[in-house]
């Protein structure tokens, strides 16, 4: 087998919804929508009696060893699903980490995906689910990585050719645990994507929608709030939101040119912070 290259897009929640809680997860709901920006994995065969994966690029620094891809791999053997055959996995990573991107999690629905598609074994659409959840909760978004909405009753609907927005990610110099700020969930909110249609892609229910976990991350991290106030008087934005837990912010414009100025103001402003243009795919 020759060195495969898959292109591991980062995940948006245009909008996210805490509808309440079970033992121990929240159940959430969301607009998900992915973008250009992306990880590079490299996945190579190789004789050896164990797997080799490794990081490299911006942000590859403090990755624990128990990653997802790790947990993936690891559950694969468990299930003996990989047999003998071990793998060398490479990844550039490009899409920072505690940002609400979804980097390590579309990593290791990536790589499930390539796995799958490429006949390694075969496993029923339920099994994959299963696997996904055991990584983390938004594995299962990377399946499909299309625009789609997850309702309360955790169930996922792919849609196609969806409004596309140009968006500018901007991640201050500091990450936010999912952990911490979903721990300081206290109030739910009604389900209102139960019937996922088309339309909630487009801009006037999106503007009306929100991001529940913000309050949470302002309260937490006073900056982010400042930041979504500079964001939101930049070149005119559609509308301005968190993505998951944070601590990244999405500015999202109609028009290439507003948001490559948005980009060329924020620098100005905030030199030290990550920022990035990218388009929704």
């Amino acid at each position: 087998m020759k060195q495969i290259k898959i292109k591991s897009y980062a995940k948006l929640n245009l909008a996210l919804n805490i509808v309440g809680k079970t033992s121990n997860l929240h159940k959430i709901e969301s607009i998900v929508a992915f973008v250009s920006l992306h990880d590079e994995i490299f996945i190579n065969k190789i004789k050896s009696k164990s797997h080799n994966i490794s990081f490299f690029g911006k942000f590859s620094r403090n990755i624990s060893n128990n990653n997802t891809v790790s947990k993936l791999l690891k559950i694969l053997e468990k299930k003996e699903l990989l047999k003998d055959t071990k793998f060398k996995i490479s990844i550039n990573k490009k899409i920072p980490m505690k940002a609400g991107l979804g980097g390590g999690s579309m990593n290791a629905a990536n790589i499930l995906k390539f796995f799958i598609k490429k006949k390694f074994f075969k496993i029923s659409k339920k099994e994959t689910e299963v696997i996904s959840k055991n990584i983390g909760s938004d594995v299962i978004l990377g399946i499909n990585s299309s625009s789609s909405i997850l309702n309360s009753k955790n169930k996922i609907k792919n849609f196609s050719n969806c409004k596309k927005f140009y968006t500018l990610i901007v991640k201050p110099n500091f990450g936010c645990s999912t952990k911490e700020i979903y721990s300081k969930v206290r109030k739910f909110n009604k389900p209102k994507m139960n019937h996922p249609k088309k339309k909630m892609f487009n801009l006037d229910y999106l503007k009306k929608m929100n991001n529940s976990l913000e309050p949470i991350a302002f309260s937490k991290y006073p900056k982010l709030k400042a930041l979504k106030s500079f964001l939101e008087n930049l070149s005119k934005p559609a509308f301005v939101r968190m993505t998951g837990s944070g601590s990244a912010m999405v500015a999202y414009f109609n028009s290439k040119q507003r948001c490559e100025n948005a980009k060329k103001q924020f620098k100005r402003k905030y030199k030290n912070y990550w920022c990035i243009s990218s388009k929704t795919i």
